[in-house]
């Protein structure tokens, strides 16, 4: 019985102690895309689930992990910060604004920075102070609205209702949904959507994108093998796309692992990422 203790009391400790480890690094993992749509040849950095993770004072680990792949542009997925019982909003800022002074920034939407514009009530001008501090660094807030990358690369940021986050109900979205925020896809570009929520990817790819890049699940915070992520934020188990690369028909999503966590603490086999995107023209 003592050996059956001990032996659980390592396990528990090993997995405190990979789980400490995993939080304070992060891998940097690359996607290659070909395209006859594509003119020039680009690199893209992918951000997402940030929520107020540091890495280094000021964030100097990660900019100087950004810095080396040397980007033509940097695309956030949302969830910058925490929004919860308040709205601190300072930290992202600071961190976007340092981006925006190197590259190129295209910011949309994560549920976090949602709930702020949902619930002014309780998180006053926060939503505001955002995205009026990220506009004045320079940064493209795609909130249902496209900018272009050169003029062979369309990035629409897809502002997802709170009605689609809910849990324990199955909703569906329909590319319908998308095209009355967005309107139609660029088909002469190659399409990119920032769409925070993975799980309409089929919605997406109907509506037109060639790349989607989503988040919001964090890997599923414990991930197994052959089971995929362990939970998902709306309580979904054993989700196989919580992470890495999803293909329909010729379109494409990356759903990123995340940067930071929130609630729950933890991350298993599930070490935080900075995604980027290679396009190459065909």
């Amino acid at each position: 019985m003592l050996d059956w203790i001990t032996a659980a009391a390592a396990g528990i400790l090993w997995m405190f102690l990979r789980s400490a480890y995993e939080q304070r690094v992060f891998t940097v993992d690359e996607y290659e895309f070909k395209s006859k749509k594509i003119k020039t040849d680009r690199t893209l950095v992918f951000l997402s689930d940030l929520h107020d993770k540091c890495f280094g004072e000021g964030q100097k680990r990660l900019i100087a992990a950004i810095d080396r792949i040397r980007p033509d542009g940097v695309l956030i997925g949302g969830d910058m910060m925490v929004v919860r019982k308040g709205a601190d909003i300072d930290a992202a800022l600071f961190f976007v604004k340092q981006l925006a002074r190197r590259y190129p920034v295209y910011c949309g939407n994560g549920n976090h920075e949602s709930r702020m514009d949902w619930n002014r009530k309780r998180y006053g001008d926060a939503y505001d102070r955002y995205k009026s501090g990220l506009e004045s660094a320079g940064v493209r807030c795609l909130s249902d609205s496209s900018a272009e990358l050169g003029e062979d690369i369309r990035v629409s940021g897809l502002n997802i209702s709170r009605y689609f986050y809910k849990k324990f109900f199955p909703v569906i979205m329909g590319a319908e949904y998308i095209e009355s925020c967005l309107g139609s896809s660029d088909c002469e570009r190659f399409q990119i959507l920032l769409a925070h929520y993975p799980k309409f990817f089929h919605d997406y790819a109907q509506w037109g994108a060639d790349l989607t890049l989503s988040g919001h699940y964090h890997g599923g915070i414990i991930r197994l093998p052959f089971l995929g992520g362990l939970i998902t934020p709306q309580y979904e188990f054993f989700r196989k796309d919580c992470g890495g690369l999803k293909e329909e028909n010729g379109r494409f999503m990356i759903v990123s692992r995340g940067l930071g966590n929130h609630s729950v603490n933890i991350r298993l086999n599930n070490i935080p990422q900075v995604v980027v995107v290679r396009l190459k023209a065909e």
